[in-house]
């Protein structure tokens, strides 16, 4: 009569086991394994530890000899299962996956798993299930946008050696206009929100008008100064420098970081920049919007105050805008800025060079 082979543990075995048959985190099936050898060694048999743990007497048999054979390493590695053979060939998924990569379908920009699944002639479950195997996400698409600016590379490292290394005894302001904020109002009330229920708003509105913010972030405490326009020309560029300086001590320099909008170089501009020798202007890189630091706090405007508010005009909306910007002001974090000149200049120069390569295929 066939015997089962005895199992004897050592302390540090033993702990081990242990440790798996009490662990949460570690597999329910890894954590039976150890309770089985476990009881084998307290000396039950194969029908003993099945009733115990209401499994069969071969599975029992099966991991005491596995443990008997070839220790710990038996319990804790499973043998590869043969599983089902597949029923597409690793020919029509090379196929699909070439095709989704260098094809497109007719009548449409992208595949989807239904337009694939005809050309194919697999189902759209087996389409699925190939892209994602293979990374491919047909319908989404990722924008970006690299800078032609000839002088990218000087007005990047001017604009973040004044975010990382500011001069002495002067103000640096990230400076921008967010235009065209519109007044929306909407064609019915909307419902608030309540438990196991979101808030409610009318997909339709009502224009009541636009107004243009412009403001002026200190890079060094977070703080903002701001006033609203009907409208961004030079003349109202020229008002808001006007601002900043009524409210810079007149003894501090003034650096104005800004982007290359045609308001922000018009020769009466340039003109009031001669008469106020204290101002100095920085432009960003063409197309460079992001390095821009008051674009964080447009951002920020948008999702907390813009974007779901409902204002009847736009002496309404410039007032939230007000109320805003002085809230934030009562306690302004700074925006850090952490990226050098030369990690930017690096990865812009990866993206660059990956454009290039797929241009020229």
């Amino acid at each position: 009569m066939r015997r089962a082979p005895a199992i004897v543990l050592e302390a540090d075995t033993r702990e081990e086991l242990e440790r798996l048959a009490r662990s949460r985190s570690q597999s329910v099936r890894l954590a039976q394994r150890s309770r089985i050898i476990l009881l084998a060694a307290a000396g039950l048999d194969n029908d003993a530890i099945g009733v115990e743990l209401n499994i069969t007497r071969q599975k029992v048999g099966r991991w005491r000899i596995r443990f008997a054979e070839r220790g710990m390493e038996g319990i804790l590695q499973e043998d590869a299962r043969s599983g089902r053979p597949p029923l597409i060939g690793s020919r029509k998924r090379a196929a699909i996956v070439r095709t989704t990569l260098e094809e497109k379908p007719v009548n449409a920009t992208q595949w989807s798993r239904t337009l694939m699944s005809a050309k194919s002639r697999v189902s759209p479950s087996t389409v699925g299930r190939i892209w994602k195997a293979h990374g491919l996400k047909p319908h989404l698409s990722r924008t970006f946008k690299l800078s032609n600016d000839k002088r990218f590379a000087e007005k990047l490292e001017d604009v973040v050696a004044l975010y990382l290394n500011p001069p002495e005894h002067a103000i640096v302001f990230s400076c921008d206009e967010k235009s065209q904020i519109q007044a929306l109002d909407r064609t019915q009330p909307g419902l608030p929100m309540k438990k196991g229920r979101c808030g409610t708003l009318t997909h339709d509105y009502k224009r009541n008008g636009t107004t243009t913010l412009f403001a002026a972030l200190n890079t060094l405490d977070g703080s903002v100064l701001e006033t609203c326009m009907p409208r961004h020309r030079h003349q109202e560029w020229i008002r808001f420098l006007n601002l900043i300086k009524r409210n810079t001590p007149s003894d501090k320099e003034i650096h104005i970081i800004c982007d290359n909008y045609a308001t922000h170089k018009h020769p009466k501009v340039n003109a009031w920049m001669k008469r106020n020798k204290r101002f100095h202007v920085h432009f960003t890189p063409t197309s460079a919007s992001w390095l821009n630091m008051v674009e964080r706090f447009f951002r920020d405007i948008s999702e907390r105050k813009l974007r779901h508010g409902v204002f009847h005009s736009v002496d309404e909306l410039i007032q939230a805008i007000s109320d805003y910007v002085a809230q934030h002001n009562e306690s302004p974090k700074p925006f850090i800025w952490t990226a050098t000149a030369s990690d930017i200049l690096e990865k812009v120069k990866r993206a660059r060079t990956k454009v290039d390569k797929l241009q020229s295929l």
